[in-house]
């Protein structure tokens, strides 16, 4: 028994807030979640979030970190830095430049099936020169 029951039961509650803050949602892809924890929490230079969410959605999925890798994601950041971008449908023409740009607000996520661990239509694969 611990000394201090106050403190169990709040760190018992962090916990489980921090767990449920990071969960992917029914239907979110691997590109989406990644996103949105990118955006909330940063990269740590490794596929944390990639690695949460097949452990979560798609446990069985074991060459993923192999596949993100091929595409030049060596961690969560690099997914997007190299393998995948915004799908051309979803960007926006800045009026003063006319360059086409992701939107200010992100679309929400065209979703895959339960234990899919591929990105939904919102993303496109990197062009690579």
């Amino acid at each position: 028994m611990s000394a201090n029951p106050i403190v169990e039961q709040v760190e018992s509650y962090l916990r489980d807030q921090a767990e449920a803050m990071t969960e992917p949602t029914a239907t979110e892809c691997l590109g989406c979640y990644v996103q949105r924890m990118l955006a909330a929490h940063g990269c740590n230079t490794t596929l944390r979030w990639a690695r949460r969410f097949r452990d979560r959605r798609s446990p069985r999925a074991t060459g993923l970190e192999r596949r993100l890798e091929d595409l030049g994601g060596f961690c969560d950041c690099e997914i997007f830095l190299n393998g995948y971008q915004l799908a051309r449908h979803l960007l926006v023409r800045n009026p003063a430049t006319d360059e086409l740009g992701a939107p200010a607000e992100r679309p929400d996520c065209a979703g895959v099936r339960p234990t899919s661990t591929r990105p939904c239509s919102n993303w496109e694969r990197r062009q690579r020169w």
